[in-house]
């Protein structure tokens, strides 16, 4: 009874690729993102950055000791939620609520749900509305690269020129170079769309969410009547698609559900950009839609080989 016959469903497949090596790949991937935001809004971006980083890793580890869970920070998912925490917010965001939303995405939204995998929304992603909803002043305070002085998003700016202000908007290499106010991670879109080609080559993603997600933003901005570049390279739209939206745990895990998920994102993002009090949607819609998951598996999960769908 020593030699036992193992049998475990299919497929049996064996790989180098570990949790931390993905996880590598992301955080270089956000690395030129990260040195724009420096080179624009200074050094304290890159102080916020490591002062969530510092704050995830250390709140994840210490909320697992106290749960007696094997420490997983080896893993960098925790340095990775770190990064994109810091990219949603203000160059001049006070550290200790960003440290207060770090604790909130790690020990309230990742450990007390079970750890990495068993999550039902995006960490980073919950983070940032918890901020929007508890520190509304701060998390909607701008300043603009360089002159460090207060200033609004050309998601402001086109949201008072829609209510018929007379607005000068930024021109569109400005917005994809990310010369403009806002969140220190997602105004570079040039910066983004390089994180995600490689995201894409090292095949740590598929191409299916962020070009259904980007793709749907273009159609809806032309069918409503909107400048549909400005709504691709403002705001979180290429930072969501590329980084957030694409998380493992929280999207489908077949083609025709990412599709799904995509779409939906780019549907919800437009109706709050364009209708909504809010001048950005992109967060609200990744966890909407990291919600209703479940039913985009049901509705689109694959028949196995040799098996029938119930």
């Amino acid at each position: 009874m020593l030699n036992k016959l193992l049998v475990s469903p299919s497929p049996h497949i064996r790989d180098k690729v570990t949790t931390q090596s993905i996880m590598l790949d992301v955080i270089i991937a956000l690395c030129p993102a990260l040195f724009m935001s420096v080179l624009y809004f200074g050094i304290r971006s890159l102080l916020l950055v490591i002062n969530c980083v510092v704050s995830c890793v250390l709140f994840e580890y210490i909320i697992q000791k106290l749960l007696k869970r094997k420490s997983t920070i080896n893993d960098l998912s925790a340095v990775v939620t770190g990064i994109l925490i810091a990219f949603n917010l203000s160059a001049e965001f006070p550290f200790w609520m960003a440290t207060v939303g770090c604790f909130f995405a790690i020990v309230v939204v990742k450990q007390l749900f079970g750890g990495i995998g068993q999550n039902f929304a995006n960490p980073a992603i919950c983070a940032r509305i918890f901020l929007l909803l508890s520190f509304s002043q701060q998390m909607t305070t701008w300043v603009t690269p360089y002159e460090k002085i207060v200033g609004a998003t050309p998601l402001d700016l086109m949201s008072k020129a829609r209510s018929g202000e007379n607005i000068i908007l930024p021109n569109i290499l400005e917005l994809f170079l990310g010369n403009i106010g806002g969140c220190i991670g997602e105004t570079c879109t040039a910066a983004l769309l390089i994180g995600g080609i490689y995201l894409i080559y090292r095949k740590v993603i598929t191409i299916t969410i962020p070009v259904s997600f980007l793709g749907g933003i273009f159609v809806i901005s032309l069918l409503l009547g909107e400048n549909p570049m400005y709504h691709l390279f403002a705001g979180g739209a290429m930072i969501g698609a590329f980084f957030m939206a694409t998380d493992y745990v929280t999207s489908p895990p077949t083609e025709k559900g990412k599709l799904i998920f995509g779409l939906g994102c780019a549907f919800i993002t437009m109706i709050i950009r364009v209708y909504g009090s809010y001048p950005e949607g992109v967060s609200f819609a990744i966890l909407i839609m990291n919600i209703v998951v479940p039913h985009i598996n049901n509705i689109s999960k694959t028949e196995p080989f040799g098996g029938v769908l119930d």
